[in-house]
């Protein structure tokens, strides 16, 4: 089955509600360098995430108990990362993590580091994890022109605080404070969601029962769009692979084949040969 087409102009923050109400599902990925971006926007990918995630896969941060950790990123990082994505993308829409501690200081700080993300990454929009104070700081954001992801239910910078990667909304009362995350969300101005590590049954309710857009990952297939880290999709994560992340290539091990063979040509004398040096 052949790819979709890149759209014909570039993604806008309001198609994400339009596609919804149309119910058309959508797809994003993490992108973490301009190769991968130019790749996935000619591949039509619609929306393209610089994830904090970026802590595992591009700089090997990682918790104690073996998993990928978010919250060492810096938001200088995120930028670095972000400008690389930005320069390879003519359609995709671009939206950027506010990393741990980017946000969580003030408003002003917070609207500091997401215009930073804006002006010097080149990013269409901002994601933040969390309900409760991250609300005042969604409805600040949104009030000043920068467009919103939020982001519920297993959400990695409060790994510490859930007790590790932990599938969320399991309980009556956990699944309420989602509701409530959701209402406020939207009532703050939000245009999208993540909901990541929720039960497929309750991803489902509350994707039904909000006007915001819905991405999930591991959250099963009733939500509006589905997202995967790159890496994951490729084949190429090194350590544990989340149940929910499907594989869809094996590019760890082609990489592999592909230096051992070179190796091995470099060995023995037969690379290169004349048709790959000047005359």
């Amino acid at each position: 089955m052949e790819a979709a087409p890149a759209p014909s102009r570039p993604v806008q923050v309001t198609d994400l509600s339009r596609w919804k109400s149309e119910g058309r599902r959508f797809a994003m990925l993490t992108a973490y360098d301009y190769t991968s971006a130019v790749w996935l926007d000619r591949a039509g990918i619609p929306i393209l995430l610089v994830g904090d995630s970026l802590g595992g896969t591009m700089l090997g941060h990682r918790l104690r108990d073996g998993g990928p950790n978010t919250l060492p990123v810096t938001l200088e990082e995120v930028i670095h990362h972000a400008r690389a994505v930005s320069r390879g993308v003519s359609h995709a829409l671009v939206v950027g993590d506010m990393p741990f501690l980017s946000y969580h200081l003030g408003l002003d700080d917070a609207t500091r580091s997401a215009g930073r993300l804006i002006k010097e990454a080149g990013v269409q929009a901002v994601k933040l994890e969390g309900a409760g104070p991250a609300i005042e700081v969604v409805s600040h954001l949104t009030e000043r022109g920068i467009a919103v992801m939020g982001h519920l239910g297993l959400t990695p910078q409060w790994v510490n605080v859930l007790g590790g990667f932990r599938v969320q909304g399991r309980t009556e009362q956990a699944a309420q404070r989602l509701r409530s995350g959701l209402a406020e969300l939207e009532q703050a101005g939000a245009f999208a969601v993540v909901l990541e590590g929720v039960p497929s049954r309750l991803a489902a309710e509350l994707t039904a029962a909000t006007g915001l857009p819905t991405i999930g990952i591991g959250a099963g297939p009733g939500c509006d769009g589905q997202v995967l880290v790159l890496h994951d999709l490729l084949g190429l994560t090194v350590g544990t692979v989340p149940k929910f992340a499907k594989p869809f290539a094996s590019l760890g091990e082609e990489m592999l084949g592909a230096a051992r063979r070179f190796q091995s040509e470099v060995e023995q004398g037969s690379y290169p040969d004349a048709e790959h040096s000047y005359g």
